[in-house]
């Protein structure tokens, strides 16, 4: 009997982790607004980080007795910086850019059948010593950006820079598309880096060995300043 009961124990095990689990998407562009054809183009200037931008995380957890990895998403729209674009003749610029993301806003958004996620969430803040270091910050070295930005098209560019969390700053390169339509703008891209190089141990829990590597995402809505 104890052996008929274990192994429905591990039977249950496998039916709620093997096949009930789901993640969304990568962030992305949403779908343009539609414009007149004279408005459909870039502006020079700075923009200002809007309402409803989002940032977050995405990593792999492996759980125990499962082949494959769940891929763990959090994700905030505590997100707060500006863009400054340049135009030099015919070209555009990004020539700075800084983004702020309160980590205390981090909430999973994955789903894992049995599972509260939002546990999860709780030592994600004690790994990243949110109380003492509340933001990451990203902030962009120049870039020329492809052609088509001046035309309003979406254009995909690697913009180099540093990423600063829980007080360690390294290089990374974050992969984005720009979509500058008038006075708005669009955001969207990730920055793939590894919490070791930020002195960060990924978290073992019982059950659940998460790796090392994160994808760090945002899609963000942009404001030109007057």
């Amino acid at each position: 009997m104890v052996g008929l009961g274990l192994l429905g124990s591990v039977g249950a095990y496998v039916y709620f982790f093997s096949g009930l689990r789901t993640s969304p998407p990568a962030l992305a562009l949403a779908s343009p607004s539609a414009l007149p054809s004279s408005s459909a183009s870039a502006n020079a200037g700075t923009w200002q980080i809007a309402s409803g931008s989002v940032a977050g995380y995405r990593v792999k957890e492996q759980f125990v007795g499962q082949t494959s990895s769940h891929e763990a998403v959090a994700r905030t729209g505590d997100v707060t910086g500006q863009v400054t674009i340049a135009q030099s003749g015919s070209s555009y610029e990004l020539t700075s850019a800084k983004v702020t993301v309160q980590l205390s806003g981090l909430t999973s958004v994955d789903s894992v059948a049995g599972y509260n996620v939002t546990n999860r969430d709780r030592i994600v803040q004690r790994s990243l010593d949110v109380s003492s270091f509340p933001t990451a910050v990203f902030e962009a070295q120049g870039v020329t950006l492809p052609a088509g930005a001046e035309t309003g098209q979406a254009v995909t560019v690697s913009v180099p820079g540093k990423l600063t969390v829980r007080g360690v700053t390294n290089d990374v390169t974050a992969t984005l598309q720009l979509r500058v339509n008038g006075t708005t703008a669009q955001v969207a891209g990730s920055i793939v880096t590894n919490m070791n190089e930020f002195g960060i141990s990924p978290p073992s829990v019982g059950f659940t060995t998460v790796q090392p590597a994160v994808t760090i995402e945002f899609q963000l809505s942009l404001t030109q300043s007057v």
